[in-house]
């Protein structure tokens, strides 16, 4: 297998990144338990370019053999979020709050399957991580047992269950995690799960 390099975008470079990873995210998420047909590849791409205008916009590419092995993606959410509203048992006030400084939301972070289990990803979320001056990161996971590999990734990782979540009526239930990078603002404690 060739060699794998991981290239982090910031801002505009990084929204120009979308037709670069595409055929991965259509490789990968035609997948179970996602199973994304046509309609959610084009709402993805819909979804993707409004978070590309998010403060802090960030992508991660693996490459190998000139083409797109792996990608991940987030940014900072701004005061008005709905991240933490989207959790099915509300946290406090205190740990909701944000600044659009405090958290770095990863949206996205997949792999292609023959470059799995290879550290692909742990390199992907370093690189989205590297130089963030943030207090921690969130995300979510499927529950399905066949997210269990990134559950468990995300968990050696240091990422600590809050609860779940689900971003709107049709959506499925994730799990949502968060990992700290440094310790809370004074009342900011994270809610169990």
């Amino acid at each position: 297998m060739d060699e794998v390099t991981v290239r982090c975008f910031d801002g505009g470079a990084a929204a120009e990144t979308l037709e670069a990873f595409l055929p991965a995210y259509r490789e990968i998420y035609v997948e179970p338990p996602y199973r994304e047909g046509p309609e959610d590849i084009a709402g993805f791409a819909g979804l993707f370019a409004v978070h590309a205008g998010r403060p802090g916009f960030r992508v991660a590419l693996a490459v190998a053999g000139g083409e797109v092995v792996g990608f991940g993606y987030g940014f900072r959410p701004p005061p008005d979020t709905g991240w933490w509203r989207n959790l099915l048992r509300p946290p406090p006030a205190a740990f909701a709050a944000e600044d659009g400084q405090r958290t770095f939301a990863v949206v996205e972070l997949a792999v292609r399957k023959p470059w799995r289990r290879q550290g692909v990803a742990r390199r992907l979320h370093a690189a989205l991580l590297a130089g963030l001056a943030v207090e921690r990161v969130a995300l979510t996971v499927r529950p399905e047992p066949g997210a269990a590999p990134a559950r468990a990734a995300y968990e050696s990782w240091g990422y600590r269950k809050l609860g779940r979540s689900q971003p709107g009526s049709a959506a499925p239930v994730y799990e949502a995690v968060v990992l700290r990078l440094r310790p809370p603002a004074a009342d900011g404690t994270a809610p169990t799960a």
